[in-house]
């Protein structure tokens, strides 16, 4: 079968079938559902930016803090005092 055979039937088998109907309070049904998604992705997406945000800030405060790029002192040697 070539592809306007098969176009062809497609159509006859579409036009033997009656159009399935629609329940007349499917939009707003999926208006409200669209809505309420949109919502929470929205309320989910500023929940990880305010997650992330500390995230930096709490990183930024140990850093600031217990000042990990500095090189400990030296415990294998008494210091020299008294010369």
């Amino acid at each position: 079968m070539n592809r306007p055979e098969r176009e062809a039937a497609a159509r006859r088998t579409l036009e033997r079938m009656p159009p399935p109907t629609v329940p007349p309070d499917l939009h707003t049904e999926a208006v409200r559902r669209g809505s309420r998604m949109l919502r929470r992705r929205t309320a989910a997406r500023r929940l990880l930016w305010l997650v992330l945000l500390a995230a930096a800030v709490a990183f930024t405060v140990w850093a600031a803090t217990t000042r990990p790029w500095v090189e400990p002192p030296s415990q294998t040697t008494p210091p020299l005092t008294g010369w």
